[in-house]
């Protein structure tokens, strides 16, 4: 098979204007006509996909057996726009040759010939795994951190009142319902008021405990 069509790849650099994402390979075109049902990618939509340039031809079939499980319904209610011609968006996810998912978005546009006519549908992908892996580690990295400050806080409840670990967060929840403040934000201002400087007895009691572990 040949490469995807040189006008394809040619327009990547308006696309890339268009959505200024500054990562070209993450960005494709496609064109699908409605006559024959016809798929045209471009070698960064190939690569998505996990094939090679020019070693792949694109049909309904195959697009839908790289969509995730969980999408394919959504996918096929936009492919059904796509065949009618009709403007649409989607973002989902694709799994490639080698397995790898991939979240993307794609959007498009009705096509026309000279005369007007509806001739099928044009449009861009947007890979944007990285970014979404991204969120997700800056996601996972926010709550360990707010767990920590829970941590911190029972630490701190626990050994001024004797308590299980259990307790003190049931303590940090029902002051948390009492205030309308989040648990972990809740945690973050008690830590805060407690180490901002202790008593003098305190901290004497504090050091002694700690020096004379043994």
């Amino acid at each position: 098979m040949t490469s995807a069509p040189a006008d394809l790849d040619e327009s990547h650099e308006a696309v890339e204007l268009a959505v200024g994402t500054g990562e070209p390979q993450r960005v494709g075109r496609f064109r699908f006509y409605t006559e024959g049902q016809r798929w045209e990618w471009s070698e960064n939509i190939e690569r998505m996909h996990g094939y090679e340039p020019g070693t792949v031809m694109p049909t309904t079939e195959l697009l839908l057996s790289h969509k995730h499980p969980d999408d394919r319904q959504q996918v096929a209610a936009v492919l059904e726009r796509v065949v009618n011609g009709e403007p649409f968006s989607s973002r989902h996810r694709i799994i490639d040759t080698a397995g790898r998912t991939h979240w993307v978005i794609v959007i498009g546009d009705r096509m026309v010939d000279e005369a007007g006519e509806i001739i099928g549908t044009s449009g861009f992908y947007v890979d944007y795994t990285e970014t979404m892996q991204s969120d997700i580690s800056a996601a996972v990295s926010k709550m360990a951190e707010g767990r920590a400050e829970i941590e911190q806080a029972k630490g701190l409840l626990m050994a001024a009142y004797g308590i299980s670990a259990d307790r003190a967060f049931d303590i940090l929840v029902w002051r948390s319902q009492e205030t309308n403040i989040k648990v972990r934000d809740l945690a973050r201002r008690f830590v805060a008021e407690m180490t901002g400087g202790l008593a003098a007895d305190t901290r004497a009691r504090v050091d002694h405990a700690l020096l004379t572990i043994s």
